[in-house]
Order: structure tokens, then sequence, then C-alpha cells
């Protein structure tokens, strides 16, 4: 598919290396992704306008990756009704990516950021799948295929033992 259901945003460029992943899963699935910078603390009104556009936009699912503070999962899912799946970054500004994860994963009551493992972003990009999956049998079966290989890989290795 074409267009471009999943946006994968960071709030530095900094980031982009972890955020890698996420679009790496994302292509091996076949699925379109925007990527871009949307830092909640510069441009927090550039921000909010991307988080209350995305659905508008033609997104189905957000990724946000940020270290540090860590506001963007957490503001991106407060300007939208789209799923957010945060990324806590190990980087240079966090304490190790603890920081970051308790930012992310400690959301109020009504605003959810379904949240990954620090540096966490591969299986980010493997949950927007399982998610678009939900309408899309297509997916549904490349994920299972991708299962199935998995489970391949583990059997390998006992054979290897």
């Amino acid at each position: 598919m074409s267009a471009k259901e999943v946006a994968v945003i960071m709030g530095s460029s900094s980031d982009l290396d972890v955020m890698r992943g996420a679009i790496e899963a994302l292509e091996h699935f076949g699925i379109g992704v925007h990527v871009q910078v949307v830092s909640a603390h510069r441009t927090p009104q550039g921000m909010l306008d991307f988080a209350k556009g995305a659905r508008k936009n033609g997104f189905k699912v957000i990724i946000a990756g940020a270290g540090g503070a860590a506001h963007l999962p957490g503001m991106a899912a407060s300007a939208t009704t789209l799923p957010v799946i945060g990324i806590p970054v190990r980087s240079s500004n966090s304490i190790d990516g603890v920081d970051s994860l308790y930012s992310i994963v400690q959301m109020p009551k009504g605003i959810p950021v379904a949240t990954m493992a620090i540096n966490g972003s591969f299986n980010g990009g493997l949950m927007a799948v399982r998610m678009l999956s939900l309408e899309r049998a297509d997916l549904a079966e490349k994920l299972q295929a991708y299962e199935d290989s998995l489970a391949e890989k583990v059997k390998k290795m006992n054979e290897e033992l």
C-alpha cells in the first residue's frame, strides 16, 4: 500500500538512529511511513497541529520517540484520538533512558500511550502493524508468517546446540 498510514515522529533528529527500527519493521510489512521531527518543547504549536491533523492526513497510528523529558508521545496522544505508541529513547540528555520511560508510561487516566521498551522501536513498528492488521487480512497473514519464522529460528537454534 502506497499511502502513508503510520507517522513516525521524534523530538530530535538525533533520535533517528533509534527510530529506524520502527521504520524498518513497517517497511518490511509494506506499510507506508511518514517520518518527521516534531518537538513538543521547541515547536509546541507545530506538535499540536501535527497531532490534531494526523487523522485527516491519513495516518492510522503514530509512533513517537523521545528522550529526556519525553513529553512528545503523551502530548501527541492528548491532541489526537489515534493510537500513539511511545518509544523511550536512551539519549545524551536522559538518565540511561529510564527517565524517558517513566515520562511516557506514566500517563494520566484518559490519555493512553502504548509504551515500548527503552530503544524498542522495532517492537513499536510491529505493534503498529498488529493494529493495522485488525482491518487488513493481508497484514494478518504476513504477521503470521513472521511469527512462524521466529519459531523456525528457535527450532534452528535448538538443533545447533
